[in-house]
This record gives structure tokens, C-alpha cells and sequence, in this order.
């Protein structure tokens, strides 16, 4: 079907790919010279991914750059010409200290005899690079590790992230901390901590036992009701997927979600990224790829989450970009690859879910506002093309099918008429989303991919460097540049050493 490049799991030398359908699905094939040839499952559902090559959309690429040189491309982040999408998402990684000891986790300081905590003057600069950023400076920033709770000055980073003017501040977090001390969760929020991606693994003990090796589910659920009660009251669950771990309680999770909507906001399944030397047959049983997550979905909720209630991340554009010419000023826009992810939104009433594809025309109110961007050349037209978006959008929305209790016609209006961060967020305070961000290994690398990439770690040295390759190419090299040794006495941060 088409030819990419890719890179071989052994040697990690650029070697060329095909993706090809076979049987419905399709197939990444590559062969280096040196170790053979490897196949692995791309895309589960030819006929899906079609659809979603309909939401290509070519971005405006990224400044300044940190290397000339695009023709070596993984080698040089970050970041180089050839790629195409801004940081949606930054991630700094402000420790590799962790709590807990999990066998899926990038991180962790005890096995790798290192400690990489970058300082809070090198955290600074981190951030400054990303708010420099054009053409569009990154709005959106997580801190990560590890686990970033287990640093102390994390509330202090968190504070200087909103001087430097960004708008959606998060951490990915297990919730160790979070479960134990209320009087951390009101610290956080107070530091302008506006987001938690909590790790959330199912709804009973069973996958937690696998993957962390005890019971968590106690724990995840005294975080989440610490965090209602003391802050942040946003709240995204974050099921690393598996089959045979917790592939059975997709729908549990979902529901779980919705009964506690007043503090959990979204839910962003991630399938299972393979680290280290793993042959065919295993990947074969474990792995998961977007149309799976899809299918498992619409059938633990029996049908009420329909397989085409899903579209690409990149179908947003559109909305973007009307949103840019209305306001007379670049707006962010969500050019990822459109294979990367998939997404919808769920209003949730007597205990049923209604995707929002189930009242809204979304394909036609998309090539609807695409249509009269162009029409937007100066105020005037402004104020008239507005006027036919408030006309025409009841024709692209079906009431009687919709939520009762919200008027979500209304909503939209309000998001298109200002942009503004108040009325974006009052549509997600009564929407749940749910996402599905499927990040690349060795084995299914696809380097068209990386260029879209809109998931960005920023690194002490001033690079910023697509995630897929930051976790398969990157991150031990740049850990080790910026680590001093690790001691036990690291597990409580006592004796931790910092630069700066």
C-alpha cells in the first residue's frame, strides 16, 4: 500500500518498510541486512484506516531549529526540518525516582544505578525553549518521570509553568502520594495544577497484580477521592492496555468514568508499547492496536459506543483553523499523523452512554466550517461568516437524539463565537472524553509518523525530541549525560544531587 522508513529493532540502523493490507488488516514488513527480516501488525482494520487517511492534514512545522539536517532523521531531534506539527503536549521528565517499582514503566532509577532530576533553573529553561517556540509558543505542558510527585519542588515548578504563561498544566501520576496526603492534592491545586493523568489499569485487582505487582486499586480510588475534595478536580484515567492483562475490563473502566464524572474527566486508553527484544509470537499474543481498542469498546458497552463514533485526533483541524482566522491569530493546530490516535466524546444520563457522533453530524459540520474559512478576509466578513456559523449549525445537530439535560448546540456556538478558554472548558466539564494514543516501538516504527508527532519531550540540552523516539532512541543517552549515581538513600530523596 505504501512504502515508509523504519528502523530495525537490533541494530536501530534506518531500514526500509512497506505497510501492505493482508486478511483486513494491515502489515509493517521490514528487512535489515544484518538481522533479518520483521513483520508486525500496523493497523488492525484496513477499512478504518482508510477512513482515517481522509484526516491527513499538513502542518506548519516548528522554530526554531535545533538541527538543519533532516536527512538522518530519527538522528538529529530536535528538532529538524523535516518536522511538520508543533508541541501540543510537552513533557519534562523532572525525576526518574519512582514509588512504586511497575515492570511497564519507562523509568526507574533503582535498576538503572542512576538518578536523573534535572535542576529547577534547568527545568526553567526547559520550559522558556517550549514558550519560544513558533509559530504557535507550546501551551500545554505535563511533568512526568518516574514519578514526579516524589520530588519536592514540584509545586514550585508547577507555579513557575504558569508565570511562563502556560494554560494547561498536568502531571502523570500512579497516585501514591496523592492517596496518602489530602494536604498534597490542595498544595498542587493551589500551585495551578489544573490536570492528573493517574495510571488506571482496570477495575479490579487482577490487572494491577500483573502489571505492579500489587493490589493498586485501593490506592487509585482514595487518590480520585482525595482529589475531589481537596483538588485538582480534573481528573484523566490512564489504562496502559494489554491482552490477556486488562483488555476484558475496557467498558468496567469506561463506566467507572462515568458514574464519576464531577472529577474524572477523560479516559486515554494507551495499548502497550513493546521495550526490549521481543519475539514475534509474543508481540502476536499481546498486541493491541487502535481498531481493537475500538471493537472491545462497542462491545463492553453493549453498542452504545459504536465502532464510528471514533475519529483521528488530526479531524479537529478544521475547527482550528477557523478558530485562527476568526480571532486574527495562529492558533494551535492538532496536525498529528492521522493513525496516531483516535477520540470521541461521551455525554453519560441514566446510566447509558451518547457519544456525541450520535446527535451531531460531525462529518458535515467539519466540511461545513472548513467551506467558509476562506469566506473570513477582514472584519466585516468576520462578522457575516459568524452570522451564517450560528444560522446553518442547528442543521448539523439532532436535539431529540442528544443529552437532556445540556444544550449542546449552544455549547459549540459558544466555542466557535470566542475560542476563549472558558467555554472550551465548560463543554469538557459536562462531555467525557476518550481517547486512544497508540505510541510506536522498535517493531512498528514509522518514521512518516514521527514527523507528525505533536507529543514533544523537551530535554535539559535544549532539544526537543518526538516522543516514540525520545522512548526508543533517546532517553538513556540523555538521562545518562544529566545523572549522577543513584544510593538507597535516593528512595526517600535524601542525599538527591541536583546541577544548576
Amino acid at each position: 500500500m505504501r512504502s515508509t522508513k523504519s528502523i530495525c529493532p537490533e541494530c536501530k540502523k534506518i531500514i526500509m518498510a512497506s505497510i501492505f493490507e493482508e486478511n483486513g488488516k494491515l502489515i509493517i514488513k521490514k528487512g535489515c541486512p544484518e538481522h533479518g527480516d520483521f513483520r508486525d501488525v500496523y493497523w488492525s482494520d484496513a477499512e478504518l484506516y482508510r477512513k482515517f487517511e481522509n484526516y491527513s492534514y499538513a502542518g506548519a512545522g516548528i522554530s526554531p531549529l535545533q538541527t538543519s539536517n533532516s536527512a538522518n532523521c530519527p538522528f538529529d531531534c530536535g528538532i529538524c526540518p523535516a518536522h511538520e506539527t508543533g508541541t501540543l503536549l510537552a513533557n519534562i521528565d523532572v525525576t526518574n525516582r519512582c514509588n512504586l517499582q511497575c515492570p511497564v514503566c519507562f523509568a526507574n532509577a533503582r535498576t538503572k544505578g542512576f538518578i536523573y532530576e534535572p535542576s529547577f533553573e534547568e527545568i526553567r529553561k526547559m520550559m522558556e525553549t517550549l514558550r519560544n517556540e513558533k509559530p504557535v509558543p507550546c501551551y500545554a505542558i505535563q511533568f512526568s518521570g518516574g514519578e514526579p510527585t516524589v520530588r519536592d519542588d514540584l509545586p514550585e515548578i508547577i507555579e513557575l509553568a504558569k508565570e511562563l504563561g502556560f494554560l494547561q498544566i498536568q502531571i502523570a501520576s500512579n497516585g501514591v502520594r496523592l492517596a496518602k496526603s489530602p494536604e498534597y492534592c490542595k498544595r498542587l491545586k493551589d500551585a495551578g495544577l489544573q490536570t492528573i493523568y493517574l495510571s488506571f489499569d482496570g477495575i479490579t485487582p487482577d490487572p494491577y497484580i500483573e502489571t505492579r505487582g500489587f493490589n493498586a486499586l485501593p490506592l487509585k480510588k482514595k487518590a480520585i477521592e482525595n482529589c475531589r475534595n481537596f483538588g485538582p478536580d480534573s481528573l484523566v484515567l490512564v489504562p496502559t492496555l494489554e491482552k490477556g492483562v486488562n483488555d476484558s475490563e475496557v467498558g468496567g473502566i469506561l463506566h467507572f468514568a462515568a458514574e464519576n464524572l464531577d472529577i474524572i474527566k477523560g479516559v486515554n486508553f494507551q495499548p502497550i508499547a513493546f521495550t526490549g527484544r521481543v519475539d514475534q509470537s509474543q508481540r502476536e499474543e499481546k498486541r493491541i492496536t487502535i481498531p481493537d481498542v475500538l471493537k472491545l469498546v462497542e462491545k463492553q458497552t453493549n453498542g452504545e459506543i459504536y465502532y464510528d463514533a471514533w475519529y483521528p485526533v488530526s479531524s479537529v483541524v478544521p475547527i482550528s483553523r477557523f478558530l485562527s482566522a476568526m480571532r486574527k491569530i495562529p492558533i494551535m493546530e492538532f496536525t498529528v499523523h492521522q493513525h496516531c490516535g483516535a477520540a470521541t466524546y461521551l455525554f453519560f444520563e441514566e446510566g447509558h452512554f451518547i457519544p456525541i457522533t450520535n446527535f451531531i453530524d460531525v462529518d458535515g459540520f467539519l466540511e461545513f466550517i472548513e467551506e467558509v474559512t476562506p469566506e473570513i478576509n477582514g472584519i466585516g466578513s468576520r462578522v457575516r461568516t459568524l452570522a451564517k456559523v450560528i444560522r446553518e449549525i442547528p442543521r448539523y445537530i439532532d436535539e431529540n437524539r442528544g443529552p437532556k439535560s445540556i444544550n449542546v448546540a449552544r455549547m459549540i456556538l459558544d466555542v466557535l463565537k470566542t475560542g476563549d478558554k472558558e467555554h472550551t472548558a465548560r463543554f469538557h466539564r459536562n462531555a467525557l472524553f476518550i481517547g486512544i494514543m497508540h505510541f510506536q516501538d522498535l517493531y512498528n516504527m514509522d518514521l512518516e509518523r514521527i514527523k507528525k508527532c505533536g507529543v514533544h519531550y523537551s530535554t535539559p540540552d535544549g532539544r526537543i525530541i518526538p516522543f516514540c523516539t525520545y522512548n526508543t532512541l533517546y532517553r538513556s543517552s540523555v538521562e545518562l549525560k544529566f545523572s549522577v549515581p543513584y544510593t538507597q538513600k535516593d528512595e526517600t530523596g535524601a542525599g538527591r544531587k541536583q546541577k544548576g
